[in-house]
Protein backbone atom coordinates (compact mmCIF):
# COMPACT_ATOMS: atom_id res chain seq x y z
CA UNK A 1 0.00 0.00 0.00
CA UNK A 2 1.33 3.45 -0.56
CA UNK A 3 1.27 6.27 2.03
CA UNK A 4 -0.65 9.68 1.35
CA UNK A 5 -0.04 11.41 4.48
CA UNK A 6 -4.04 12.07 5.05
CA UNK A 7 -5.88 11.41 8.20
CA UNK A 8 -9.41 11.37 8.52
CA UNK A 9 -11.28 10.59 11.94
CA UNK A 10 -14.34 8.64 11.92
CA UNK A 11 -17.67 10.91 12.92
CA UNK A 12 -20.23 9.60 15.24
CA UNK A 13 -22.27 7.94 12.85
CA UNK A 14 -18.96 5.56 12.10
CA UNK A 15 -18.21 7.54 8.55
CA UNK A 16 -15.09 8.59 7.42
CA UNK A 17 -14.23 11.25 4.01
CA UNK A 18 -12.24 10.32 1.43
CA UNK A 19 -10.52 12.79 -0.13
CA UNK A 20 -11.52 14.99 -2.93
CA UNK A 21 -7.88 14.15 -4.46
CA UNK A 22 -7.95 10.98 -3.75
CA UNK A 23 -11.55 10.52 -5.59
CA UNK A 24 -10.48 12.28 -8.12
CA UNK A 25 -7.01 10.53 -9.02
CA UNK A 26 -9.31 6.97 -8.85
CA UNK A 27 -12.16 8.75 -10.65
CA UNK A 28 -14.27 7.93 -7.59
CA UNK A 29 -17.69 9.59 -8.28
CA UNK A 30 -20.39 10.67 -6.03
CA UNK A 31 -22.73 8.14 -5.16
CA UNK A 32 -20.03 5.20 -6.84
CA UNK A 33 -19.79 2.10 -4.23
CA UNK A 34 -16.83 0.89 -2.70
CA UNK A 35 -16.64 -2.94 -1.53
CA UNK A 36 -14.74 -2.88 1.88
CA UNK A 37 -12.26 -4.75 2.69
CA UNK A 38 -9.36 -5.89 5.90
CA UNK A 39 -6.22 -7.25 5.42
CA UNK A 40 -3.82 -8.86 7.84
CA UNK A 41 -2.27 -6.57 9.22
CA UNK A 42 -5.32 -5.14 10.26
CA UNK A 43 -6.38 -2.77 7.56
CA UNK A 44 -9.26 -1.67 6.06
CA UNK A 45 -8.77 -1.22 2.37
CA UNK A 46 -11.61 0.48 0.07
CA UNK A 47 -11.74 -1.07 -3.72
CA UNK A 48 -14.65 0.50 -6.13
CA UNK A 49 -17.21 -1.99 -6.73
CA UNK A 50 -17.72 -3.39 -9.75
CA UNK A 51 -20.90 -4.88 -10.83
CA UNK A 52 -19.64 -6.69 -14.18
CA UNK A 53 -17.12 -8.17 -11.82
CA UNK A 54 -20.06 -10.25 -10.82
CA UNK A 55 -20.54 -12.14 -13.58
CA UNK A 56 -17.08 -12.37 -14.96
CA UNK A 57 -18.06 -15.30 -16.29
CA UNK A 58 -20.64 -14.20 -18.58
CA UNK A 59 -18.93 -11.20 -20.15
CA UNK A 60 -15.72 -13.44 -21.32
CA UNK A 61 -18.50 -16.00 -22.38
CA UNK A 62 -20.29 -13.13 -24.53
CA UNK A 63 -17.34 -11.28 -26.19
CA UNK A 64 -16.16 -15.10 -26.89
CA UNK A 65 -19.51 -16.15 -28.88
CA UNK A 66 -19.77 -12.84 -30.67
CA UNK A 67 -16.35 -13.30 -31.96
CA UNK A 68 -16.31 -16.38 -32.93
CA UNK A 69 -20.18 -16.10 -34.73
CA UNK A 70 -19.41 -12.77 -36.39
CA UNK A 71 -15.32 -12.98 -36.52
CA UNK A 72 -15.44 -9.35 -34.85
CA UNK A 73 -13.08 -7.92 -31.90
CA UNK A 74 -15.00 -7.71 -28.78
CA UNK A 75 -14.21 -6.46 -25.60
CA UNK A 76 -16.16 -5.58 -22.17
CA UNK A 77 -15.74 -3.04 -19.91
CA UNK A 78 -17.12 -1.39 -16.10
CA UNK A 79 -15.71 1.66 -15.68
CA UNK A 80 -12.55 1.98 -15.00
CA UNK A 81 -11.23 -1.46 -17.17
CA UNK A 82 -11.45 -3.69 -19.72
CA UNK A 83 -13.01 -7.03 -18.10
CA UNK A 84 -13.33 -9.45 -21.19
CA UNK A 85 -12.22 -9.77 -24.79
CA UNK A 86 -12.12 -11.46 -27.78
CA UNK A 87 -10.28 -11.51 -31.31
CA UNK A 88 -7.38 -9.29 -29.50
CA UNK A 89 -4.55 -9.94 -26.99
CA UNK A 90 -5.62 -10.69 -24.25
CA UNK A 91 -2.91 -9.27 -21.91
CA UNK A 92 -2.93 -6.12 -23.80
CA UNK A 93 -6.66 -5.35 -22.07
CA UNK A 94 -7.67 -7.21 -19.51
CA UNK A 95 -7.55 -5.42 -16.34
CA UNK A 96 -6.13 -2.42 -18.48
CA UNK A 97 -7.67 1.33 -17.83
CA UNK A 98 -10.25 2.09 -20.35
CA UNK A 99 -8.95 5.72 -21.98
CA UNK A 100 -10.03 9.16 -20.82
CA UNK A 101 -12.33 9.51 -24.14
CA UNK A 102 -13.81 6.15 -24.01
CA UNK A 103 -14.79 7.26 -19.82
CA UNK A 104 -16.77 10.72 -21.70
CA UNK A 105 -18.52 8.07 -23.95
CA UNK A 106 -19.65 6.34 -21.13
CA UNK A 107 -20.92 9.38 -19.54
CA UNK A 108 -23.49 9.91 -22.15
CA UNK A 109 -25.68 7.09 -21.07
CA UNK A 110 -26.28 6.10 -25.16
CA UNK A 111 -25.18 4.10 -27.28
CA UNK A 112 -21.85 5.29 -30.17
CA UNK A 113 -20.91 4.87 -33.74
CA UNK A 114 -17.07 5.76 -33.89
CA UNK A 115 -16.82 8.21 -37.01
CA UNK A 116 -14.55 6.49 -39.40
CA UNK A 117 -12.52 9.90 -39.84
CA UNK A 118 -11.39 9.89 -36.40
CA UNK A 119 -11.98 6.72 -34.48
CA UNK A 120 -10.90 6.35 -30.55
CA UNK A 121 -8.78 4.26 -28.98
CA UNK A 122 -10.62 2.02 -25.94
CA UNK A 123 -7.03 1.85 -24.11
CA UNK A 124 -4.44 3.98 -24.65
CA UNK A 125 -1.26 2.02 -26.56
CA UNK A 126 -2.85 -0.45 -28.69
CA UNK A 127 -4.13 -0.56 -31.76
CA UNK A 128 -7.51 -1.19 -31.96
CA UNK A 129 -10.07 1.24 -32.11
CA UNK A 130 -13.62 1.67 -30.91
CA UNK A 131 -16.35 0.63 -33.85
CA UNK A 132 -19.19 0.56 -31.91
CA UNK A 133 -20.20 0.60 -28.11
CA UNK A 134 -23.43 0.00 -26.20
CA UNK A 135 -23.85 0.58 -22.33
CA UNK A 136 -24.47 -2.09 -19.97
CA UNK A 137 -27.10 -0.22 -17.68
CA UNK A 138 -28.38 -1.32 -14.48
CA UNK A 139 -30.88 0.69 -11.99
CA UNK A 140 -31.02 3.18 -14.55
CA UNK A 141 -26.99 4.07 -14.95
CA UNK A 142 -24.15 3.26 -17.24
CA UNK A 143 -22.05 0.51 -15.00
CA UNK A 144 -19.86 -0.44 -18.52
CA UNK A 145 -20.29 -1.60 -22.16
CA UNK A 146 -19.81 -4.36 -24.48
CA UNK A 147 -17.78 -2.73 -27.71
CA UNK A 148 -16.75 -3.58 -31.18
CA UNK A 149 -13.11 -3.28 -32.41
CA UNK A 150 -11.44 -2.51 -35.55
CA UNK A 151 -7.83 -1.55 -36.48
CA UNK A 152 -8.68 -0.12 -39.45
CA UNK A 153 -11.48 3.11 -39.54
CA UNK A 154 -14.64 1.60 -40.34
CA UNK A 155 -18.40 2.52 -39.93
CA UNK A 156 -20.37 -0.56 -38.17
CA UNK A 157 -23.08 -2.43 -39.95
CA UNK A 158 -26.65 -3.60 -39.13
CA UNK A 159 -25.30 -6.89 -37.73
CA UNK A 160 -22.54 -5.97 -35.48
CA UNK A 161 -24.41 -3.47 -34.01
CA UNK A 162 -27.38 -5.55 -32.83
CA UNK A 163 -25.01 -8.30 -31.90
CA UNK A 164 -23.21 -5.38 -29.43
CA UNK A 165 -26.48 -4.26 -28.32
CA UNK A 166 -27.87 -7.41 -27.75
CA UNK A 167 -24.72 -8.10 -25.87
CA UNK A 168 -25.16 -5.25 -23.51
CA UNK A 169 -28.94 -6.23 -23.26
CA UNK A 170 -28.09 -9.19 -21.99
CA UNK A 171 -25.80 -8.12 -19.42
CA UNK A 172 -27.55 -5.66 -17.92
CA UNK A 173 -30.33 -7.78 -17.31
CA UNK A 174 -28.24 -10.22 -15.81
CA UNK A 175 -27.59 -7.57 -13.56
CA UNK A 176 -31.20 -7.15 -12.31
CA UNK A 177 -31.16 -10.97 -10.98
Amino acid sequence: MKATGIVRRIDDLGRVVIPKEIRRSLRIRDGEALEIFTNNEGGVVFQKYSPIGEVSHFTMQYAEAIHKSAGIPVAICDLDNVVAAAGVSRKDYLERPISASLSDILDTHRPYSSPATSPISVIDGTPERLSYLSPIVSEGSVIGAVMSLTQAPKVPDETEKKLINTGAAFLSSQMEI
